[in-house]
Protein backbone atom coordinates (compact mmCIF):
# COMPACT_ATOMS: atom_id res chain seq x y z
CA UNK A 1 0.00 0.00 0.00
CA UNK A 2 1.63 3.31 -0.98
CA UNK A 3 1.72 5.91 1.75
CA UNK A 4 0.35 9.41 2.16
CA UNK A 5 3.46 11.07 2.00
CA UNK A 6 4.31 8.90 -1.17
CA UNK A 7 1.10 9.55 -2.73
CA UNK A 8 1.34 12.90 -2.41
CA UNK A 9 4.85 13.33 -3.35
CA UNK A 10 3.53 11.33 -7.04
CA UNK A 11 0.86 13.76 -7.47
CA UNK A 12 2.89 16.72 -7.50
CA UNK A 13 5.45 14.84 -9.89
CA UNK A 14 2.51 14.12 -12.29
CA UNK A 15 1.61 17.61 -11.86
CA UNK A 16 4.76 19.57 -12.24
CA UNK A 17 5.27 17.19 -15.57
CA UNK A 18 2.24 17.59 -17.01
CA UNK A 19 2.58 21.37 -16.49
CA UNK A 20 6.46 21.90 -18.32
CA UNK A 21 5.98 20.79 -21.78
CA UNK A 22 2.90 23.69 -22.00
CA UNK A 23 5.07 26.24 -19.90
CA UNK A 24 8.49 25.50 -22.48
CA UNK A 25 6.03 25.87 -25.69
CA UNK A 26 4.80 29.22 -24.64
CA UNK A 27 8.17 30.47 -23.77
CA UNK A 28 9.22 29.04 -27.59
CA UNK A 29 6.10 30.21 -29.11
CA UNK A 30 6.94 33.95 -28.00
CA UNK A 31 10.71 33.43 -28.87
CA UNK A 32 9.96 32.40 -32.34
CA UNK A 33 7.32 35.14 -32.85
CA UNK A 34 10.70 37.58 -31.84
CA UNK A 35 12.94 35.74 -34.46
CA UNK A 36 10.69 36.55 -36.84
CA UNK A 37 9.89 39.92 -36.51
CA UNK A 38 5.98 39.44 -35.88
CA UNK A 39 5.82 40.82 -32.66
CA UNK A 40 7.71 43.10 -30.07
CA UNK A 41 7.12 45.25 -27.38
CA UNK A 42 7.07 45.10 -23.61
CA UNK A 43 3.64 42.60 -24.00
CA UNK A 44 5.86 39.80 -25.61
CA UNK A 45 8.54 40.44 -23.51
CA UNK A 46 6.29 40.02 -20.26
CA UNK A 47 5.05 36.76 -21.38
CA UNK A 48 8.40 35.41 -22.18
CA UNK A 49 9.66 36.60 -18.55
CA UNK A 50 6.03 34.85 -17.12
CA UNK A 51 6.66 31.68 -19.24
CA UNK A 52 10.46 31.61 -18.11
CA UNK A 53 9.75 32.08 -14.55
CA UNK A 54 6.34 29.45 -14.37
CA UNK A 55 9.06 27.18 -15.78
CA UNK A 56 11.79 28.01 -13.37
CA UNK A 57 9.28 27.39 -10.44
CA UNK A 58 8.09 24.19 -11.95
CA UNK A 59 11.49 23.04 -12.15
CA UNK A 60 11.84 23.54 -8.80
CA UNK A 61 8.85 22.75 -7.50
CA UNK A 62 9.29 19.18 -8.95
CA UNK A 63 12.30 18.17 -7.30
CA UNK A 64 11.15 20.07 -3.73
CA UNK A 65 7.64 18.44 -3.79
CA UNK A 66 7.96 15.37 -6.15
CA UNK A 67 9.31 11.79 -5.88
CA UNK A 68 12.70 10.90 -5.13
CA UNK A 69 12.87 7.08 -6.16
CA UNK A 70 16.40 5.15 -4.99
CA UNK A 71 18.98 5.62 -7.20
CA UNK A 72 17.93 8.80 -8.75
CA UNK A 73 20.44 11.40 -9.09
CA UNK A 74 20.72 15.30 -10.42
CA UNK A 75 23.75 17.00 -11.57
CA UNK A 76 25.05 20.02 -10.24
CA UNK A 77 24.60 21.76 -13.71
CA UNK A 78 21.04 21.23 -13.77
CA UNK A 79 20.79 22.47 -9.74
CA UNK A 80 22.71 25.65 -10.81
CA UNK A 81 20.56 26.19 -13.68
CA UNK A 82 17.64 25.52 -12.00
CA UNK A 83 18.42 27.78 -9.18
CA UNK A 84 19.81 30.32 -11.67
CA UNK A 85 16.22 30.83 -13.64
CA UNK A 86 14.82 30.89 -10.11
CA UNK A 87 16.97 33.91 -9.02
CA UNK A 88 15.65 36.10 -12.05
CA UNK A 89 13.00 37.54 -9.86
CA UNK A 90 15.23 39.28 -8.03
CA UNK A 91 14.25 38.38 -4.52
CA UNK A 92 16.85 36.03 -3.70
CA UNK A 93 19.89 35.05 -4.68
CA UNK A 94 21.47 31.26 -4.76
CA UNK A 95 24.82 30.08 -4.35
CA UNK A 96 25.47 26.36 -4.62
CA UNK A 97 28.72 25.19 -3.09
CA UNK A 98 28.72 21.66 -4.11
CA UNK A 99 29.88 19.96 -6.97
CA UNK A 100 28.94 16.37 -8.73
CA UNK A 101 25.86 14.41 -9.33
CA UNK A 102 23.89 14.47 -5.87
CA UNK A 103 21.30 11.96 -5.15
CA UNK A 104 17.70 13.09 -5.69
CA UNK A 105 16.09 12.79 -2.38
CA UNK A 106 19.37 14.95 -0.72
CA UNK A 107 18.56 17.92 -3.72
CA UNK A 108 14.83 17.94 -2.28
CA UNK A 109 15.65 18.24 1.39
CA UNK A 110 17.86 21.15 0.52
CA UNK A 111 15.43 22.87 -1.87
CA UNK A 112 12.61 22.57 1.27
CA UNK A 113 15.04 24.04 3.20
CA UNK A 114 15.58 26.99 0.92
CA UNK A 115 12.05 27.58 0.47
CA UNK A 116 11.69 27.41 4.42
CA UNK A 117 14.06 30.25 4.51
CA UNK A 118 12.64 31.82 1.73
CA UNK A 119 9.62 32.14 3.38
CA UNK A 120 11.29 33.90 6.78
CA UNK A 121 13.11 36.54 3.98
CA UNK A 122 10.13 38.75 2.74
CA UNK A 123 13.20 41.06 1.70
CA UNK A 124 14.81 38.42 -0.34
CA UNK A 125 18.28 38.22 0.37
CA UNK A 126 21.52 35.56 -0.49
CA UNK A 127 20.86 31.61 0.64
CA UNK A 128 24.06 29.81 0.24
CA UNK A 129 23.98 25.59 0.39
CA UNK A 130 27.10 23.44 1.02
CA UNK A 131 28.18 20.11 2.10
CA UNK A 132 30.65 20.00 5.03
CA UNK A 133 31.59 16.66 6.50
CA UNK A 134 28.36 14.52 4.98
CA UNK A 135 26.22 17.13 6.64
CA UNK A 136 24.01 19.83 4.20
CA UNK A 137 24.21 23.39 5.42
CA UNK A 138 21.62 25.57 4.06
CA UNK A 139 22.63 29.31 5.38
CA UNK A 140 21.50 33.40 5.01
CA UNK A 141 21.65 36.38 6.98
CA UNK A 142 20.04 36.16 9.98
CA UNK A 143 19.47 40.15 9.94
CA UNK A 144 16.77 39.71 6.57
CA UNK A 145 15.17 36.70 8.69
CA UNK A 146 11.77 36.93 10.97
CA UNK A 147 11.38 33.09 12.78
CA UNK A 148 8.39 32.02 14.26
CA UNK A 149 9.72 30.01 16.94
CA UNK A 150 6.74 27.58 17.20
CA UNK A 151 6.81 26.59 13.80
CA UNK A 152 10.95 26.14 13.69
CA UNK A 153 11.22 24.38 17.17
CA UNK A 154 8.85 21.79 15.93
CA UNK A 155 10.44 21.12 12.26
CA UNK A 156 13.90 20.73 14.98
CA UNK A 157 12.45 18.13 16.90
CA UNK A 158 10.93 16.38 13.67
CA UNK A 159 7.04 17.19 14.71
CA UNK A 160 4.40 18.21 12.18
CA UNK A 161 4.33 22.05 12.80
CA UNK A 162 0.68 23.20 13.68
CA UNK A 163 -1.98 25.31 11.70
CA UNK A 164 0.16 24.63 8.23
CA UNK A 165 -1.49 26.09 5.37
CA UNK A 166 -0.62 26.51 1.61
CA UNK A 167 1.46 29.04 1.90
CA UNK A 168 3.72 27.24 5.13
CA UNK A 169 3.48 23.46 3.57
CA UNK A 170 6.77 22.90 2.86
CA UNK A 171 7.78 23.38 6.48
CA UNK A 172 5.50 19.81 6.76
CA UNK A 173 7.37 18.54 4.08
CA UNK A 174 10.38 18.88 5.25
CA UNK A 175 9.66 16.83 8.41
CA UNK A 176 8.66 14.22 6.29
CA UNK A 177 11.49 14.22 3.86
CA UNK A 178 13.98 14.40 6.97
CA UNK A 179 11.93 11.55 8.55
CA UNK A 180 12.00 9.20 5.58
CA UNK A 181 15.77 9.43 5.58
CA UNK A 182 16.07 9.24 9.35
CA UNK A 183 18.05 12.69 9.39
CA UNK A 184 16.92 15.58 11.63
CA UNK A 185 17.48 19.16 11.58
CA UNK A 186 19.52 21.63 13.08
CA UNK A 187 18.95 25.12 13.76
CA UNK A 188 21.66 27.80 14.68
CA UNK A 189 20.70 31.05 15.19
CA UNK A 190 23.40 34.05 15.59
CA UNK A 191 23.42 37.67 14.94
CA UNK A 192 25.10 37.39 11.53
CA UNK A 193 23.90 34.13 10.17
CA UNK A 194 20.48 31.90 10.39
CA UNK A 195 22.36 28.22 9.39
CA UNK A 196 19.95 25.00 9.33
CA UNK A 197 22.16 21.53 9.13
CA UNK A 198 20.99 17.68 8.29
Amino acid sequence: MISTEDFAALVSSRICHDLISPIGAIGNGVELMTMTGHSEGPEIALISESAQSASARVRFFRIAFGSAKEGQAVGTEEIGAILAARAKDGRHRYIWREDGTIDRSEVKLTFLAVLCIEHIMPRGGEIRVARDRGAWIVETDAARTHLDPELWNAVERGEMPQHIDSGRIQFAALVLALEARGSRLAVRRTDARLVLSF
